[in-house]
């Protein structure tokens, strides 16, 4: 028999708390995706070549054919059946067709989607759409439609998800992971899908509130257990046995934790675990992966005090001849990771791993992204970029207090360095609640705590943008002398009200537009949403236009220091440019003009050098205003001096 190596898989997501784990059995083998099928089209079949093809009758959508080796093969179906007029048991007719509105993308009060309309009809236990969708085949269309809808719910529902409703969702979800369905995966036009349900279940699962009794929902293709767990219990076992590969056969999953991580929690709290016998040969057909799965998915929320788990996967080939290890979905990255956990017993039966649950905090580009794109390299950066930022900062105000009264004695001065003095302060703050925000487990646990964090953190950053460009303002009144005519009382009042009344303004009415209709906040970290009711506009639109404005100032300033040399020497050319570089160096990092590279992770927000330069340049600008603003500024160091 041929050597094949197996993995064990484990995958990473963000628990209830802190730290949220997935954890899946898995290998991987010489077996290849099977062949799909062939279609007919129309005209001569040449190399690479490509047609689209309309769905059979009674059906939308089409189906697309790559020509290879002088056959058509088909690599993409969207042909569906459901609708609005059948996905609803009733009132059909007071919906507009499902295809439509699928997507959550926008919220009003008026426009309503079909995951709106799920909601209202049977809040309940969201029971309406099942019979529909029991009932539909499961052709690449419906699952694609099916998925985007449990991932639409997951989304808009932020609390009350009892027993019920969760055993309705898997009841919709236990329909598209049936071992029948697997093949049409790979037929879906977007690849993602099969980590977006794998995502979308786990999501909707954390917010699952267990009462009194433990939680026991048993469907063919999905099992959801969920308990309370204290530090005086004894251990917790969760136990699953399902069928695999449509035979009689049972394979087992356990999920151990042992007593002496049960001391760790503090209070009593939730753990629920999923399994899935099937997920793993989905995310191998649609992904078109070579790997073949060994075991169950076991996916396990966890509070975040928990720190060691133990998961034991009977195999489904027990042959001695391949070795195992244990390794991880990267739910980030979505791929494999074979540093998720590790291999700690294993025989020809079974393997046993033990996994580290992990925890990456929101990077600092979130600010701009619409998207979370979480990465260690980001997480690095971020926490000490901002850790060092906040220590400079609190050193830059020190050092103005200092020397305040000497480098404040003409109006024009005092009016510079008021605004440097409110442009560290806000900067300060908002780093300090934007990594409170960070350690908040997310608004599912702590919304309340997220609503006022998000706040802080929107205040904080939108007074770091007005105050700088209340900076700019003065600085094209030192060269236009645009105020001349103001006194010094009424220039005060201007900056402050510039600085902190419109943030104030901008940030209140955010929260009061959004949060009503619990679309403040992101699902899964405490920012500003994206998806639902683009709450993200309000600081990224304010942020970069300002970042325009004192883009041009800039420009000004280089135009008025270009002194006409009296003759063309390399000496006086030289100058010229050190002079130069020295204002851009200075009023970049006090003008926020790093700022502008958010617009790249707007624009690609999947894209992680764009991501890594956005964090280094502004994670660190605390650093840069110390020493662009404070440390090289001539007359402070003379204040210094003399102190």
């Amino acid at each position: 028999m041929t050597h094949t190596l197996l993995l064990y898989c484990l995958v990473f997501l963000l628990p209830t708390e802190s730290c949220r784990t997935l954890y899946q059995a898995a290998s991987k083998s010489k077996e290849k995706v099977p062949a799909r099928p062939y279609g007919v089209c129309d005209g001569v079949c040449t190399d690479n070549s490509q047609c689209t093809q309309p769905c059979p009758p009674d059906t939308q959508g089409n189906m697309g054919f790559s020509c290879r080796k002088k056959t058509w093969h088909k690599i993409t179906d969207t042909c569906r059946t459901l609708s609005a007029v059948n996905i609803f048991e009733e009132d059909s007719h007071l919906v507009q067709p499902f295809e439509d509105n699928i997507k959550i993308s926008v919220y009003t009060g008026k426009s309503e989607t079909i995951s709106d309309m799920l909601l209202q009809k049977c809040p309940t236990d969201l029971s309406c759409v099942i019979r529909g969708i029991q009932q539909s085949p499961r052709i690449p269309g419906n699952i694609a439609i099916i998925v985007q809808l449990l991932h639409n719910i997951s989304t808009a529902l932020w609390t009350g998800v009892d027993e019920e409703k969760m055993r309705s969702y898997s009841t919709i979800a236990n329909h598209i992971l049936n071992s029948k369905s697997i093949f049409n995966w790979t037929f879906i036009p977007d690849r993602n899908s099969s980590y977006i349900l794998l995502h979308s279940v786990n999501s909707f699962a954390r917010r699952l509130f267990i009462d009194k009794y433990p939680v026991d929902i048993p469907d063919v293709f999905i099992h959801t257990m969920g308990t309370t767990i204290s530090g005086d219990n004894i251990g917790k076992n969760f136990t699953f046995s399902m069928r695999v590969n449509d035979t009689s056969n049972e394979v087992t999953g356990r999920v151990l934790i042992s007593r002496g991580e049960l001391w760790k929690v503090p209070s009593p709290s939730q753990v629920i675990s999923i399994a899935f016998p099937t997920i793993g040969a989905i995310l191998e057909a649609s992904l078109l992966e070579n790997v073949t799965i060994n075991g169950l998915v076991l996916s396990v929320i966890l509070p975040k005090e928990l720190k060691r788990i133990s998961l034991i996967f009977e195999k489904i080939s027990k042959s001695e001849e391949r070795r195992t290890q244990c390794v991880g979905w990267h739910s980030v990255e979505n791929r494999w990771d074979q540093q998720a956990c590790k291999m700690i017993q294993e025989n020809s039966q079974q393997a046993v791993c033990k996994c580290r649950p992990s925890k990456l905090f929101t990077s600092f580009s979130i600010l701009m992204s619409p998207h979370i794109l979480e990465s260690l390299i980001l997480t690095y950066i971020t926490y000490i970029g901002l850790g060092i930022s906040i220590c400079s900062l609190i050193l830059c105000l020190s050092i103005e207090v200092l020397v305040w009264s000497q480098v404040t004695k003409t109006e024009i001065t005092y009016l510079r360095h008021v605004c440097i003095v409110n442009i560290a302060a806000t900067l300060l703050m908002a780093d300090v609640w934007f990594i409170v925000a960070s350690f908040l487990s997310g608004p599912i646990t702590h919304h309340n705590g997220c609503v006022a964090a998000t706040f802080f953190v929107h205040l904080f950053y939108l007074s770091v943008f007005f105050w700088m460009f209340a900076k700019a303002l003065l600085i094209l009144y030192g060269i236009m002398i645009v105020f001349h005519t103001l006194p010094k009382s009424v220039l005060v009042a201007s900056l402050f009200s510039v600085g902190y009344g419109c943030p104030l303004v901008i940030a209140a009415i955010t929260v009061a537009a959004t949060e009503p209709g619990k679309g403040y906040l992101r699902p899964e970290a405490c920012w500003l949403n994206w998806d639902m009711t683009r709450a993200l506009l309000a600081f990224v639109v304010p942020a970069l236009a300002i970042v325009v404005v004192n883009l041009i100032t800039v420009t000004l300033v280089i135009v008025k220091t270009q002194r006409p040399a009296i003759s063309n020497s390399m000496f006086q050319e030289v100058r010229a440019i050190v002079r130069i570089s020295k204002n851009i160096a200075i009023l970049t990092p006090l003008l926020g003009l790093t700022w502008g590279f958010g617009v790249a992770t707007v624009i690609n927000d999947r894209s992680l050098a764009f991501h890594i330069i956005f964090s280094l340049l502004n994670a660190f600008q605390g650093f840069f205003i110390l020493v662009f603003g404070t440390i090289l500024d001539p007359k402070i160091r003379e204040a210094l001096k003399g102190r």
